[in-house]
């Protein structure tokens, strides 16, 4: 059940705990890093097609709302993850551009938003520590609690809503859509 999946999830990622590192991306060789291993991640993943810059980077990692976060292990970067605060003064995030027909009404109504978009990780370290996408997305979490949010937001590709509905109990606000860079829909 999900229930189990997500007790069992919690015991094994709180091994990891006292390892485990978040920090801040700020100076350009932090941020490069992360862009970096974003394109790799998502080149194994087979979500996009390989470019010269070998980096993923869009307009959003640059916005005043926008915090990105690298996720240490032992002292090696093994995940990241932005986080964009989405409220009615600051619009910028990439859910907000691709479902504003359905979040730009709740905005209107004064609800907060976090964005937690952007997840990567470093292919070998994720089958290394299976419990690294869950430590990564729990920032997500985090933020929601920290910047009293209405709502997580979540883009999800289509073999991946069941999952996300059964532990993360999140449900589906709007329908598959094409993102921007990525070869998959996401709803």
């Amino acid at each position: 059940s999900g229930a189990d999946l997500r007790t069992s999830l919690f015991v094994r990622g709180a091994a990891l705990f006292d390892r485990i590192d978040y920090r801040l991306m700020e100076t350009p060789a932090e941020l490069d890093s992360v862009y970096s291993m974003r394109y790799r991640a998502y080149l194994h993943a087979g979500l996009i097609s390989p470019t010269e810059s070998r980096r993923i980077i869009d307009s959003y990692d640059d916005a005043p709302n926008a915090w990105i976060f690298g996720i240490y292990v032992d002292g090696e970067l093994c995940s990241s993850l932005r986080l964009n605060v989405v409220t009615s003064d600051s619009r910028i995030s990439g859910p907000v551009d691709l479902f504003g027909d359905v979040l730009h009404p709740r905005i209107d109504q004064g609800e907060v938003f976090i964005d937690p978009l952007r997840l990567a990780a470093l292919p070998d370290k994720a089958r290394r520590f299976p419990e690294l996408p869950y430590l990564t997305v729990r920032l997500g979490y985090m933020a929601c609690e920290y910047f009293n949010a209405d709502t997580g937001l979540a883009l999800v590709r289509a073999e991946h809503q069941a999952f996300y509905r059964r532990v993360f109990l999140q449900e589906t606000i709007a329908g598959p859509r094409p993102i921007p860079i990525i070869k998959q829909e996401v709803a």
